[in-house]
């Protein structure tokens, strides 16, 4: 079988993620509003200093979406257990639902693209799945 070429892949990847970040429309989440939602759904309650860092960005910046994301009543904060002067941002069920809109919303648009590929084509990218599922360290099927 012969080698890959990488390069090819990444950017092939690289324009898929590009293209479906630039189909969602943003008119209710930003990205990184809807990756903290996500991740707080997937994991629970986290520390600002935690989404900050899975976010890449400064703990200030994490600290005004975190309010903003508050008083829009998608997030809440309570004290730590273990640590009174920590507070932990859990997400709201309203906030599980604007997450549920926007994945809605993205998958509409991926259905809409695969619609126009063959069986084969189809196919090949399924059988894709666990790599891109490890690439991604999401591991679910």
């Amino acid at each position: 079988m012969p080698q890959p070429d990488l390069d090819h892949l990444a950017r092939g990847l690289r324009e898929f993620a590009g293209a479906l970040l630039r189909s969602t429309r943003t008119d209710s989440l930003s990205r990184t509003a809807a990756s903290t939602l996500s991740w707080l759904s997937r994991e629970g309650a986290l520390r600002i200093t935690t989404l900050a860092e899975r976010e890449v960005v400064t703990q200030p910046a994490m600290t005004g979406l975190v309010q903003r994301l508050e008083a829009a009543g998608l997030v809440t904060r309570k004290a730590d257990a273990r640590d009174g002067r920590v507070a932990l941002i859990d997400i709201t069920p309203l906030g599980l639902e604007a997450l549920h809109r926007r994945r809605a919303s993205q998958d509409a648009i991926i259905l809409d693209r695969l619609a126009g590929l063959s069986p084969d084509e189809l196919a090949a990218l399924e059988a894709a799945l666990p790599a891109l599922y490890n690439v991604t360290e999401l591991h679910v099927v």
